[in-house]
């Protein structure tokens, strides 16, 4: 057996065991490209947008002026190349997610924002607030374009401690684009809708 193990070591030197390697950090313009596509057009040229410089650190790729945030795909999750676009009264919900994970805090972080929502201390729009999601995968990046060939998308719309029995929404997920309810009754509540077909960019 211990022969065999060291044969596939040998044969196949780029397997690595138990770790996920990171796609590569794209060009700021390139990265700019991708994230703003997750938003409706006329949102796009004057978004702000996050992203990664080099080093692999989270920066401001481009200072926007209409109030909405773009980011590009996290480079460190080749599963899930996704660009999100939200307006920045969602901010404080989004910054958080990040910092807690930042801090190796990824299983609590639910609990965490959850307590800090109800102690008043993480704000959340009471009204509807729509988050943009543009997802696919990275082979099939257009490395000119930014654009993902096969790209799917999602809306969710968050609505803090909403039920479903409020907009009458199912509370469970469907194959067929129909919104329903997550989480519902919690700080995050949100309507999830997945377009089963994709039209356009």
């Amino acid at each position: 057996m211990k022969n065999i193990f060291l044969a596939v070591i040998i044969a196949f030197p780029f397997l690595t065991f138990g770790q996920k390697e990171n796609l590569p950090i794209l060009p700021k313009e390139l990265q700019i490209k991708t994230a703003v596509l997750a938003a409706p057009v006329e949102f796009r040229e004057n978004a702000t947008v996050l992203g990664y410089n080099q080093k692999g650190e989270f920066v401001t790729l481009r200072k926007g002026t209409n109030g909405f945030i773009c980011l590009a795909p996290n480079y460190k999750t080749p599963r899930n190349y996704a660009s999100y676009c939200y307006p920045e009264s969602l901010e404080p919900l989004m910054k958080r997610g990040r910092e807690l994970e930042a801090m190796g805090k990824k299983k609590e972080k639910n609990e965490i924002r959850a307590k800090e929502y109800k102690e008043g201390k993480l704000h959340i729009p009471k009204g509807p607030t729509i988050m943009y999601a543009y997802y696919g995968s990275y082979e099939n990046l257009n490395q000119e374009t930014g654009e993902i060939a096969n790209a799917k998308r999602r809306y969710v719309i968050y609505l803090p401690e909403s039920k479903a029995s409020d907009f009458g929404l199912s509370n469970k997920p469907n194959n067929l684009g129909m919104p329903w309810l997550m989480d519902e009754g919690t700080y995050k509540s949100h309507i999830m809708i997945t377009p089963p077909h994709q039209h356009g960019k």
